[in-house]
């Protein structure tokens, strides 16, 4: 996948010792968490597809982490995939960070937050212009923070 980059050097998982700005320990992760968002941002989970209502949120905003709050994704960036998950071409700038995921007897290149290195997904090669990227991302690893909301 020549158009994916690797922020971890060598495929490295990101986990509890990765280097990330936000750290808690697990008991907190699960404090904070929603039982579905701890299984993906936490465990590297994944929802069932067609589950999760920010599939179909179409108002001007942004996607934040739902672990760290961190703003992942802007709305304009966001495009029906027909997946069954959220699926953005483009991140913003330096929300995302990515590693080689070889789970599954396949490699893949997966999406963590950028600030608490949760799993939010995966991107592909096959989306649409202007980078050609799909980020598929887990709706429980998310919120929605309409424009305008105070």
């Amino acid at each position: 996948m020549a158009g994916i980059r690797s922020l971890f050097g060598g495929g490295a998982k990101p986990g509890a010792d990765a280097d990330f700005p936000i750290k808690k320990t697990e008991a907190e992760w699960k404090a904070k968490l929603e039982p579905e968002s701890y299984y993906v941002l936490r465990e590297h989970g994944t929802e069932r597809a067609g589950t999760s209502p920010l599939d179909r949120e179409k108002r001007a905003g942004t996607f934040i982490c739902a672990g760290c709050e961190r703003k992942l994704f802007a709305s304009g960036a966001k495009f029906d995939s027909g997946t069954g998950w959220p699926s953005f071409f483009d991140p913003l700038p330096g929300a995302v960070a990515t590693s080689e995921d070889s789970k599954f007897f396949m490699k893949r290149v997966e999406v963590h937050c950028a600030d608490c290195g949760g799993h939010l997904g995966h991107v592909f090669e096959d989306g649409p212009k202007p980078t050609g990227m799909r980020y598929c991302m887990n709706g429980a690893s998310m919120k929605f923070a309409p424009d305008g909301a105070a």
